[in-house]
Parts: C-alpha cells; structure tokens; sequence
C-alpha cells in the first residue's frame, strides 16, 4: 500500500476514518479537540498519524482516572459521584471541558467499559458514551450517545469507540441530535 502509512501501527481503516475528519475539518476551517478516557489516547493517535493533521488537530486529554477528569477537564464530583464515570453527564462534562480548556471549535469526549474487567449489570463491558460539543452552541442541546459494542475484548471495544469518536469530529448535519 503506497498511501504512506504502510508504516503505521494503526489498523487502515482508523486511518481512514482520521484522514476524513482532518480532511473535512480543514476545509471547514474547524480545530477539534478530544477528551479520552477508555481509549487512552487512540483517537489523538489516529489524527496525529495523519500528515496535516497540525492545521485541525488543536489538543488531545487523556483522563483516565476519575481525578483527571476533575482536574483536567473540570468534571465535578458530584458528577461522577451521582452517574459514574460511565455516562452521558460525564462525557458531557468532559467534552464542555476539552472545549473549554483548548481553542477547538469542537470537541469529542469517549468514556467507558474496555473490559476485561469493570463491567456491571447496568454498565457492562463494551459499554462506551460519547459526548460532542461545540464552541458557540447551546449547552442545553447534549449531543451525546450511548453504544453497545458487546464484550468483544479491549481492543476490539477501543477500536470501535475511536472509530465512533471520529465520526462525531465530522462537520456537518451527518452527526446532528434527532
């Protein structure tokens, strides 16, 4: 394959899903950011992997641990105490904080249950929430999903949630709320 990534890590077909959003985001003139949890910074990899990447590509968080949501991205306690690090109010949370803290005019926060371990009844393994939010929008209008991957191993959940992170970098009314 001679589409100068043959020397990736990253399987093709994130690779693809980047180039659009860098591609897309580029030629609307946005800067997009990203807030990640469960998938530790696959997302910022991905788009970075991308040549041109600088000119959309503005910061990556990667908030593991609860206490960096808080301290990084300025997720409350109470948030995170009330829903669990696992749901739309914390991925929320986190995608107003990516946009906050960063000059993006979009940004796309990924929490959730990688597995092997972790899962419960109410959230189990596989289990990802995604949050988008826009410089200038409405705070009122959550634009945020829940999925279900199904325990198909940690990597398999990681490759998905990046997958579906970068769908909702894409400008346009592909990726508006119902």
């Amino acid at each position: 394959m001679s589409d100068g990534h043959s020397d990736s890590v990253l399987p093709a077909e994130l690779l693809a899903a980047a180039r659009r959003v860098v591609e897309e985001n580029r030629a609307a003139k946005r800067c997009v950011a990203v807030a990640e949890s469960c998938t530790g910074g696959l997302v910022s990899a991905a788009l970075t992997e991308i040549a041109g990447s600088s000119a959309v590509f503005e910061s990556g968080f990667v908030t593991y641990s609860n206490e960096a949501k808080i301290a990084m991205l300025g997720v409350s306690r109470d948030v995170l105490d009330t829903f669990g690090a696992v749901s739309i109010a914390t991925a929320w949370s986190m995608a107003q904080g990516a946009l906050a803290k960063s000059g993006a005019d979009v940004a796309v926060a990924i929490t959730g249950v990688a597995g092997p371990g972790g899962g419960s009844e109410k959230k189990p393994v596989g289990t990802v929430v995604f949050a988008r939010a826009e410089r200038g929008g409405d705070p009122a209008d959550v634009i945020a999903d829940r999925k279900f991957f199904g325990d198909i191993g940690r990597g398999g959940v990681r490759l998905q949630a990046a997958l579906c992170a970068l769908e909702l970098l894409l400008p346009g009314p592909a990726v508006e709320a119902e």
